[in-house]
């Protein structure tokens, strides 16, 4: 008989089990028909625990991952299972439970009030998507797909498409779906339509069509969307303030064919550069000035740094996954989306104690105090997850408090060239290398008015 039977079942994860409970596994197991028929050494609620700890230990192998879940409980760090039976009971745990925990945690979780979360009465939401990389197998590479060059041939990893629904104020997610590659970002985003009921969401020009628009603003939601040159460009109506009414249809369809949509046109330049169009259904103007559209819009980037926390943060810099079947990147990319959810919860709850917006919470600070409660199971008892988050709260003023944001910029430049071995001061395609982010004054939004 293996040490660890009828001793995993007390296993937990640190801080986190304060919000992905035992009983709320266990549910989650039941709903997806994986609770375990016989006790053993990697019961189905220890697994999902296990899973959890691989994407908040995403450099460590299986076996650090366990020994960091175990080794402050009684010796289990001492008889720790292979690799093997590890995957075993991964791929018999499936995606289905760490899918159920994401929907059951994520929402919104910003208060009334909270700057940059709410405007005129709406929650503000961006979507946007993401890509990871994901082990380069035959099953992979078959249903994910990856990049290619002009010839249709396999450039770099596999890789997975992720599609979210994230609060601007508190980058928590509200929604996400996860696809393949080769699935194009919009069909992935109208999956979200339903949990944005109430909400402005802001999208990029990647986004706009007549199906995505119908979906959102049938589920009650408004949209602000940016916007390529050529959508909606021909006026129908030149409302006071300068913005205008405009028709968007299908592909091959003509302006007036009822099968489009009627939408607001709000375009701006900053700091005289190029002109930036916006398409929205708020078409009052007295109500949602053109001004506030335009600053309103560039809330979008909050989207971008969520996933930043969850790329570089939590994953790891250019990391691939671990899991080498299409089953076990959907489980490990939900793991991912949970983990990164309680922390942005974590993050509210050390705000509201400091009396702080969130946006000046060290994320990376945060990310390894939870990983050292799961290190120690802090959470063994409820006094000592309070003395936990209460010791948390106290680093506040000293540690966890990047202060306010400053106004920063970089040129936007080709990260990652083709080869690593070029000319030192320019990258392979002869773009000069990037400056470092430096202080910049306030931007001057300037609308375009359609006389």
């Amino acid at each position: 008989m293996h040490p660890w039977i009828g001793l995993s079942e007390n296993v937990r994860l640190g801080v986190l089990t304060e919000r992905v409970t035992p009983e709320l596994v266990d549910r989650m197991l039941a709903e997806h028909c994986c609770e375990g028929s016989r006790p053993g050494a990697l019961p189905p609620r220890f697994m999902v625990y296990f899973v959890l700890a691989l994407a908040l230990f995403q450099q460590d192998s299986y076996d650090d991952v366990a020994e960091n879940l175990v080794g402050a409980l009684g010796g289990m760090d001492q008889s720790v299972p292979n690799k093997s039976s590890f995957t075993r009971a991964r791929q018999r745990l499936g995606a289905g439970p760490l899918e159920g925990l994401f929907r059951a945690l994520a929402g919104s979780v910003a208060p009334e009030g909270l700057a940059g979360s709410f405007y005129r009465g709406m929650r503000l939401a961006a979507v946007d998507g993401f890509v990871l990389d994901v082990p380069d197998t035959t099953a992979n590479r078959v249903f994910f797909g990856g990049p290619s060059d002009v010839k249709g041939r396999d450039v770099g990893f596999p890789q997975t498409r992720v599609v979210t629904l994230t609060e601007t104020g508190t980058h928590a997610s509200i929604d996400a779906a996860v696809g393949a590659f080769n699935g194009g970002e919009p069909e992935l985003a109208t999956r979200l339509a339903g949990s944005a009921a109430g909400m402005l969401v802001l999208m990029d020009r990647a986004f706009p069509g007549v199906a995505l628009w119908k979906a959102y603003t049938q589920a009650g939601a408004h949209l602000l969307l940016r916007a390529r040159s050529c959508v909606a460009q021909r006026p129908t109506q030149i409302l006071a303030d300068g913005t205008y009414l405009a028709r968007m249809s299908l592909a091959g369809q003509r302006a007036s064919h009822p099968g489009g949509v009627t939408v607001r046109v709000v375009e701006y330049r900053i700091d005289g550069g190029e002109v930036i169009r916006l398409l929205t259904d708020l078409l009052d103007v007295d109500a949602y000035p053109a001004a506030e559209l335009a600053a309103l819009y560039h809330e979008r980037w909050e989207a971008e740094s969520a996933y930043r926390q969850i790329k570089t943060f939590l994953r790891g810099p250019a990391q691939v996954l671990r899991s080498a079947g299409p089953e076990l990147v959907r489980q490990e990319v939900w793991a991912h989306l949970v983990v990164h959810h309680c922390l942005a919860q974590i993050i509210m709850h050390l705000a509201g104690a400091g009396g702080l917006d969130p946006d000046r919470i060290c994320f990376v600070k945060v990310l390894k105090h939870v990983r050292r409660s799961v290190i120690r199971q802090r959470v063994q008892m409820p006094m000592k997850l309070k003395t936990f988050l209460t010791n948390m709260a106290a680093k506040i003023g000293r540690k966890l408090d990047n202060g306010a944001r400053r106004l920063r910029e970089a040129d936007r430049f080709l990260k990652h060239p083709e080869s690593k071995y070029g000319p030192r001061y320019r990258n392979s395609r002869g773009h000069p290398a990037p400056r470092p982010t430096r202080k910049v004054p306030e931007k001057i939004i300037e609308p375009v008015i359609v006389a």
